[in-house]
């Protein structure tokens, strides 16, 4: 749900100018940025050994930079590429919340609807991190729609296997959290920034990876 909001708020701008679209890529990537440093990372760490998760996350970096390098063809527009390895890293990363959110509605219908909460709003960056990319694809709105509702499915899939389980192992979330982080910090790091800048070299592109980081540690203190 979360991620389905947070595509449609990124495609409200309209026809955006390639200033507008270095802005909205720049946020998208602070977002995503604070939501690994600040949340997914230590996340991890709790559930899991310091090494496994150093391991795992530059594990997740070189499947990612694996894929990326394999996707560099004249077919493939360098922002839907952007977008399809945004999406890889969010729904690795949506599954166990999934799980998490079963879990709790196994152990209580108020626990469950209260994690569902926080998991949604947290979730809505990350339909904004995919939305913008294909934005400056040109991509038409309802393709946008779609396919931020396809990177939310992970957590339904996962969300259904919680409800089973009634819990998830450490092993499986820190695994899954690592993962996740390594890649998204590929896509942050080596896609989302350097796309940001090139769309836009003036100081609007600067502001909006700042004002996401800021906007995204906010999210993650309150959440």
């Amino acid at each position: 749900m979360g991620t389905a909001i947070g595509g449609l708020v990124g495609i409200m701008f309209k026809n955006p100018s390639q200033k507008a679209l270095g802005s909205l890529l720049g946020f998208a990537g602070g977002l995503m940025l604070a939501v690994v440093v600040f949340d997914l990372i230590p996340e991890a760490l709790t559930n899991w050994n310091f090494i496994y998760t150093i391991i795992f996350c530059i594990l997740g970096i070189i499947f990612i930079a694996f894929v990326d390098k394999n996707m560099n063809n004249e077919y493939i527009d360098e922002h839907k590429k952007m977008a399809i390895i945004t999406a890889l890293g969010l729904m690795l990363h949506n599954f166990p919340e999934g799980m998490i959110m079963g879990c709790g509605f196994a152990a209580g219908t108020n626990l469950g609807i209260k994690m569902s909460i926080v998991i949604a709003i947290h979730d809505i960056p990350e339909g904004m991190a995919v939305a913008t990319p294909l934005m400056a694809s040109k991509e038409n709105s309802f393709k946008i729609f779609l396919y931020t509702v396809l990177t939310a499915l992970p957590t339904a899939l996962g969300a259904i296997i919680g409800a089973f389980m009634g819990q998830v192992s450490n092993n499986l979330l820190g695994a899954n959290l690592s993962l996740a982080s390594g890649i998204m910090l590929y896509v942050v790091c080596g896609e989302m920034l350097p796309q940001s800048n090139k769309l836009w070299e003036g100081v609007s592109s600067t502001i909006g990876v700042l004002s996401g980081l800021i906007f995204g540690l906010i999210i993650v203190y309150l959440l």
